[in-house]
């Protein structure tokens, strides 16, 4: 296998993505085939890949369930390295079925890392969450060492993967890398209306939809464009720092009635807005502290909002709606 991630550093390893065809798993896959790195992915389908994906060469795609039943030993041999990228549930709703929650995402990931011992698996690399693992009470920006008190399930169960891979290191030497990343955006994030307020927005507005916004418009969040936050994912996981948890965004907080109108100047379309009761499971105000890994691998962000949501658009507009007409 070849394959530069960071100029110095060379990778010869095997590697297995739980969640590939997901938003962060497409766009990790794809940079890492372009880097014509074997890969094997894994989700519940391959009817879920991309075209581009299920195209290329150098890369073993299998479908698999993840949940207790899963043959995590037969998926992980002769495999090197994890990256664990998936979640059942997403942040607004978690609190609903909180047992079967932890069920689906904490003890069936514990089974996982039993497997990875068992298999001898030299790195696991696990996307949390940097946006709702430290809850409510925390200082903006947040340090990696602030307190952590998740308000929702869904950082509750990211939280608990987090120390139960800090148990497997200090139990059996499995080296890991905990990447809480913010709230990412761009190509491949399906504007649905569940998770990325930047994508949403902007494809309601070109699409003459009506957005709906919980609450003033006054609550923060921190926004990453998807090549910054690949670009970061991949310096952390295959970097050589001894560090095992870094945040991972733009650094900045902005608020979501500011985000909408940086999509009404970007774009120049008259936006359709429909104002509803907030939600308890907001934070007020959360964005990242990412001085440890940019005192180690340099900015993290290099794509700026308004150049993002132009990115964002043109994807959308193009890419986005080609897909659409091939499901059809």
């Amino acid at each position: 296998m070849k394959g530069h991630i960071k100029e110095g550093i060379e990778y010869n390893m095997r590697i297995i993505i739980f969640g590939a065809a997901g938003f962060i798993g497409t766009n990790l896959s794809l940079f890492l085939i372009n880097q014509d790195i074997e890969l094997t992915l894994v989700d519940r389908s391959k009817e879920l890949f991309k075209k581009n994906i299920l195209e290329s060469k150098n890369v073993d795609i299998i479908e698999s369930e993840f949940n207790l039943t899963t043959d995590f030993d037969s998926l992980l041999k002769n495999q090197d390295m994890v990256f664990h990228l998936i979640s059942t549930t997403v942040p607004t709703t978690s609190n609903q079925h909180i047992s079967e929650e932890l069920i689906s995402n904490v003890v069936t990931t514990s089974k996982l890392l039993e497997s990875c011992v068992r298999s001898n698996i030299k790195k696991f690399i696990f996307l949390s969450s940097g946006g709702t693992v430290y809850g409510a009470d925390c200082s903006c920006p947040i340090k990696e060492e602030d307190c952590t008190n998740p308000i929702t399930a869904y950082g509750i169960q990211k939280l608990t993967i987090e120390k139960l891979l800090y148990l497997c290191k200090a139990m059996y030497g499995l080296d890991y890398k905990v990447i809480r990343l913010a709230n990412p955006y761009g190509p491949y994030q399906k504007p649905n209306g569940i998770l990325g307020a930047v994508t949403t927005f902007t494809y309601k507005a070109i699409n003459g939809e009506n957005i709906n916004l919980y609450g003033d418009g006054s609550v923060i969040r921190d926004f990453i464009y998807i090549d910054d936050a690949i670009k970061g994912i991949l310096n952390i996981s295959f970097g050589c720092s001894r560090e095992h948890t870094y945040n991972l965004g733009s650094g900045k907080g902005t608020s979501i009635k500011d985000l909408i109108q940086e999509i009404d100047e970007s774009l120049n379309v008259e936006l359709k807005i429909t104002y509803l009761p907030k939600r308890k499971v907001d934070v007020p105000v959360n964005y990242l502290d990412v001085s440890k890994y940019e005192n180690t691998y340099g900015d993290v962000q290099t794509v700026s909002l308004k150049e993002g949501i132009l990115k964002t658009a043109q994807y959308l507009e193009n890419d986005y709606r080609k897909v659409l007409s091939e499901s059809d």
